[in-house]
């Protein structure tokens, strides 16, 4: 059964939360891959997790930069996992077919966008009713999370 976390973004923008979580990914050794919307989004998200801070390195790829296998973070639009991830990271409401072959799915969603909540909610159901494991994270007040469900 996987898990999935589903990520009410308030405080931060997708673009401040994802370095974040694929931060903690890396540091417990894991592998993952974040689906994007468009071959456009994961350039724009390629480019960012390389400067979002001078300070960090976040070690990714995507189909321009090849060798997918040696990725640690696969940056992708296709419904793929060419990096053996155990993480499946959705963005700009993505939804996969293949998350029964994933560990863990975090899905990332705009909360100030009432179509991206109403989205959000009928993936929940569709995943409850796959049988996966679901939790709530919303966002405190200082961008931490707080597990609500």
């Amino acid at each position: 059964m996987t898990e999935v976390r589903f990520y009410h973004l308030q405080r931060r923008t997708m673009e401040q939360a994802l370095p974040k979580i694929l931060e903690k990914v890396l540091e417990r050794n894991w592998r993952a891959v974040v689906l994007a919307g468009s071959p456009e989004r994961v350039d724009m998200l390629n480019q960012h997790l390389w400067t979002y801070d001078p300070g960090s390195f976040l070690p990714h790829g995507a189909a321009r930069d090849g060798f997918a296998d040696k990725q640690p973070v696969w940056l992708t639009d296709a419904d793929e996992n060419p990096n053996g991830a155990t993480v499946l990271v959705t963005v700009d409401g993505c939804v996969s077919d293949r998350m029964d072959g994933f560990e863990l799915v975090c899905d990332l969603f705009d909360g100030n966008d009432e179509e991206a909540v109403l989205a959000a909610r009928q993936r929940w159901k569709a995943c409850k009713a796959a049988g996966h494991s679901l939790t709530y994270w919303q966002q405190t007040d200082r961008g931490g999370w707080e597990k609500r469900a």
